[in-house]
């Protein structure tokens, strides 16, 4: 019987690819999207996945989605949180709305994901939950206040929620990666910044500068493919790293102490 994943976030990017992946490698794909779309054309048309709406804030359309999944596949073998928003920019020039947005998502959404996915785990007695997190979850860069701040409680999540689940059968794994090639830049962005807040002003432009100077990254399909390994490498690793950039500002990060790391970044931006 082939294995099933339920994979958040597949309208593009990551989450587009890695559902592509894992219906080549057989699987049997759930693809949630925020909202149907033309596009989505070319997951519907592939043999054995299953497109569904699924909002990460909204619990209904989370139950809704996990029923159609198992009524259609029986069982949800790993669950891939990979729906995600990154809010970036001045603090000070961002509304409260986008603050508590960057968190129901990146946050919120994928515990309400994971609480309604467990039941499910936890009756098979076996499980894969996998989320993405980013080097952004190890690592800091400016004007990422709320993304890294995001992020950094998906690695803690992550790391209690393991304790837990594998009492009952079920694995707790993250996804780390670098910068990669997706349009996360223009649909999932959101940069916050105000022009009338002059005392930030030359410093927003050395941090947006160096954005664009090192905007190239990986591909997605380097993510996907770290995700079926985790998936299926049969080990109890709990992090996965993808992509050269990522390996080597982890690997960094862990040899600096704070004042050595903050001195680094702050070189690297014109700080």
């Amino acid at each position: 019987m082939n294995k099933t994943i339920l994979i958040t976030g597949c309208s593009s990017g990551i989450g587009r690819m890695t559902a592509k992946y894992f219906q080549e490698k057989g699987w049997n794909v759930v693809a949630t999207v925020r909202k149907f779309s033309d596009s989505d054309a070319e997951l519907t048309n592939l043999g054995n996945v299953l497109v569904t709406e699924l909002d990460v804030t909204k619990e209904d359309t989370i139950k809704s989605t996990v029923e159609q999944a198992v009524t259609k596949f029986g069982k949800i073998d790993v669950l891939l949180n990979n729906a995600g928003y990154g809010s970036y920019g001045i603090l000070e020039a961002t509304p409260e709305q986008k603050i508590r947005m960057q968190f129901e998502v990146n946050v919120i959404g994928l515990l309400l994901v994971t609480k309604n996915v467990i039941p499910i785990m936890r009756k098979q007695g076996s499980g894969i939950i996998i989320n993405i997190s980013s080097m952004g979850g190890k690592i800091t860069f400016p004007m990422g206040t709320l993304y890294h701040g995001s992020k950094f409680a998906v690695e803690g999540m992550s790391e209690a929620l393991s304790y837990e689940l594998s009492a009952i059968g079920i694995q707790v794994k993250m996804i780390e990666p670098g910068v990669i090639n997706t349009n996360f830049a223009t649909s999932s962005f959101d940069l916050n910044i105000d022009p009338a807040l002059t005392e930030y002003q030359d410093f927003t432009d050395r941090v947006l500068k160096a954005f664009e100077a090192g905007a190239n990254g990986s591909e997605p399909v380097l993510v996907a493919e770290t995700i079926y390994k985790a998936a299926t490498d049969g080990t109890n690793q709990l992090r996965y790293i993808a992509g050269p950039d990522a390996e080597q500002i982890i690997a960094a990060r862990k040899q600096m102490d704070d004042p050595e790391y903050l001195a680094l970044i702050r070189s690297q931006y014109g700080l």
